[in-house]
């Protein structure tokens, strides 16, 4: 079976030491004070504070800061090929970097999808490009996420496709997914689903609840997400087939995971900033560039059970979902407006600032979650052990900044928590071995 493959733009390999850093990786098992040494691009010592060798190297004092593993997102949308306009493989990835990332996995409903071998190989020419982390793409399950005709999945695993997802679009035939399980026994790449059944959803454009009969908007229930989940975890599991749940939303689908996982199925999930950090009650400004999504933002006990599946390990990882859109749409009726928000460049930040500020998860438990979307793609998690590659993200966990006042990374501004101040912001990232991002005011020495 094909690996999944990443790529970035060359670039010269790191040769610095992070100075007393607050170095913590919970997977490796390593939290405490180090000089954390970086020679030819590769994680070469965790000295004692202050001790380290620095000789050839760039100094940086990281007295006040901490490194942890880059993140790493598996559901991205980078528009490329075809709305380019919204974002590119160059914005989109220097946008991850900014947060922190120092790997994505970008969504195949483009315009045209990626369903053909030869879609593949440009994308990840594209990337060896222009990219400033590592990037891997997913192909469609079905011939232009068209439902039907199930893509070539070994030529396209052969030509390095990640994965495969009809995101955007569930698949609505029992018999489609089964076969596509089948497919993937021979080939491998796990399959990630948006799970929505579009006959309960209809035409709703939030949450099914009081808020939404409040505004008088039609409204998506949270049935038509969970009731899919139970569906094709059962054919997974009968199948003996690998899935990944994407952007769980509701109680019912934590639920519905976790049965599935205690009854063996090889089911991972994930969950979005936006449903950790805000609900439906957040609709009531209509404002469709922050708060419309698919899913949508639920209820209060939904955001609830998210953060319990996070917490108990249902949920897999954090993955940001980033929908990048034009102005035109989202600046029209909250009907009307598209569904998607931004989220790679404060991802780490919003949940630090919502999560672990109040006291609701460990610090390192986020660490973890926003490191664990490679591992359900057959990708190496970022590690900070000697010998690893590269892939740091230098935090302020003090920085207090306001979402988009200095702009974005992102060609698009749609980030659902514009105009909010957060706590603790990222300086510098590391991806690839290479240095990705440097905050201005951190290269320039000054405070964030």
């Amino acid at each position: 079976m094909s690996p999944t493959r990443l790529e970035m733009r060359a670039g010269e390999s790191a040769d610095l030491v992070l100075r007393e850093a607050s170095v913590l990786d919970p997977v490796a098992g390593i939290d405490a004070k180090h000089d954390l040494v970086v020679r030819d691009g590769r994680v070469a010592e965790l000295a004692a504070p202050g001790e380290a060798d620095a000789a050839g190297l760039e100094e940086v004092e990281a007295g006040t800061l901490h490194a942890f593993p880059a993140f790493f997102d598996p559901h991205v949308h980078l528009r490329t090929p075809g709305q380019e306009h919204k974002e590119d493989i160059e914005t989109g990835s220097r946008s991850a970097a900014a947060g922190g990332y120092c790997g994505v996995l970008a969504m195949a409903n483009t315009d045209p999808t990626v369903s053909t071998p030869a879609d593949i190989e440009a994308l990840l020419a594209e990337a060896r490009a222009a990219a400033s982390v590592r990037v891997g793409f997913l192909a469609t399950v079905t011939r232009a996420m068209a439902g039907g005709e199930l893509t070539e999945m070994a030529s396209l695993r052969d030509a390095g496709a990640a994965g495969f997802s009809d995101d955007g679009l569930p698949i609505r035939s029992a018999l489609i997914l089964r076969r596509a399980l089948q497919y993937q026994r021979l080939c491998g790449g796990t399959i990630a689903l948006h799970e929505e059944d579009p006959d309960l959803s209809g035409a709703g454009v939030m949450h099914e609840g009081p808020v939404s009969a409040a505004l008088g908007l039609d409204g998506i229930p949270s049935i038509s997400e969970s009731t899919m989940i139970a569906r094709d975890a059962a054919i997974a599991g009968y199948e003996d087939g690998r899935i990944h749940v994407q952007h769980l939303s509701a109680a019912e689908s934590v639920e519905a995971v976790r049965a599935a996982k205690a009854a063996g199925v090889q089911v991972t999930c994930e969950a979005s900033p936006h449903h950790l950090c805000l609900g439906d009650e957040d609709v009531r400004s209509l404002d469709p560039r922050r708060h419309k999504m698919n899913p949508p933002l639920r209820a209060e006990t939904d955001r609830q059970a998210l953060i319990a599946g996070l917490i108990d390990g249902t949920i897999d990882c954090v993955a940001t979902d980033h929908a990048p859109h034009a102005p035109e749409e989202k600046e029209v009726p909250f009907e009307q407006a598209a569904m998607g928000v931004t989220g790679l460049e404060t991802a780490f930040a919003a949940l630090h600032t919502d999560l672990v500020l109040p006291g609701t998860i460990e610090l390192a438990l986020l660490v973890e979650r926003l490191a664990g979307g490679a591992e359900p793609f057959g990708v190496s998690r970022p590690s900070l052990a000697p010998g690893s590659e590269a892939n740091i993200a230098l935090c302020d966990l003090g920085a207090k900044w306001k979402v988009g006042e200095d702009g974005y990374e992102s060609r698009s501004d749609n980030s659902w928590c514009a105009g909010k101040e957060l706590t603790g912001r990222v300086q510098m990232t590391l991806a690839g071995g290479q240095i990705a991002y440097r905050l201005r005011s951190f290269s320039m020495g000054v405070a964030a």
